[in-house]
């Protein structure tokens, strides 16, 4: 069985980080073993919640528990997002090495949680300076939005010809493949929602149909089937248009119920068997 060790941080009410992504793996047949880096009443979104940031200390010894059991040589795969501090990003870091020692086949895959076009940045202090300078150089695949990808290669993005170019630039850092999410440009429609996945000589290109308003966690969510259909196929055409078509229907259910959160035990057949099915294109 595939299994994914997920380092990421937790909400009671909603789906964010190991809250969006722990479920739909499962659901996909995927082995998980969450830990968590925070635990909040909600996300901060709302602009208050409760609930504490997990010591860096507290998240190394749940990590060395699972490493007392013997059983880190079955990970296949370390998935992280939010940071609450720097220092818990060195704890993922640190086990991200020590699962390497057990197998070293076994993938990163990193969601750079760090801001937005529209919000700027809302990661705390030293957190994206952590990401671009000890995070690029390990991952195997990262998952940053536009504006993500800008402060990690510092280059523009106004073109998709510029986009395809921080991309690449983000893979000869490190990661193997990028997929940018929110991808826009002054020479692309606007009536889409689009997708770029970039691989040694590849590129491909998904679209959807806009859904006019915003989602909390549908980035965890993308990162995690994306990671999920990546250790099922290893094809990167066939695992961004998976993705898409998951993440596309969750969305809509969600959207069509008219709740704030993704609706993702409403929609878990979508997870397996979406209702909505886009193709990737290679560019």
């Amino acid at each position: 069985m595939t299994t994914v060790l997920s380092i990421q941080s937790a909400v009671a009410y909603g789906h964010a980080g190991n809250s969006a992504a722990v479920f739909p793996l499962q659901r996909l047949g995927i082995d998980v073993w969450p830990v968590y880096t925070v635990n909040f009443s909600n996300n901060t979104d709302y602009g208050a919640w409760r609930g504490p940031l997990i010591p860096a200390s507290d998240v190394w010894e749940v990590v060395q528990g699972v490493d007392d059991r013997g059983v880190l040589g079955d990970v296949d795969a370390l998935l992280c997002g939010y940071l609450g501090t720097p220092e818990v990003g060195q704890v993922i870091l640190d086990s991200y090495a020590l699962v390497k020692e057990h197998n070293p086949d076994a993938l990163f895959c990193a969601d750079p949680v760090m801001g937005d076009i529209d919000r700027g940045f809302y990661a705390r202090p030293g957190i994206p300076e952590f990401w671009r300078d000890h995070v690029v150089s390990q991952a195997d695949i990262m998952t940053p939005n536009l504006f993500e990808l800008q402060f990690l290669t510092g280059m523009g993005t106004d073109t998709l010809d510029d986009v395809v170019a921080a991309a690449q630039e983000l893979r000869s850092r490190g990661p193997k493949v990028v997929v940018v999410t929110s991808v826009v440009g002054a020479d692309l429609e606007d009536d889409v929602m689009r997708i770029i996945a970039v691989g040694e000589g590849e590129v491909w290109e998904v679209t959807t149909p806009v859904l006019d308003r915003k989602f909390t966690g549908s980035g965890d969510l993308t990162t995690a089937m994306f990671l999920a259909h990546w250790l099922r196929t290893g094809h990167l055409g066939e695992t961004l248009g998976a993705t898409a078509s998951i993440v596309y229907s969750v969305l809509e259910a969600t959207t069509t119920a008219g709740h704030n959160e993704l609706r993702l035990v409403d929609a878990q057949r979508d997870l397996v068997e979406p209702r909505h099915r886009f193709e990737a294109i290679r560019l």
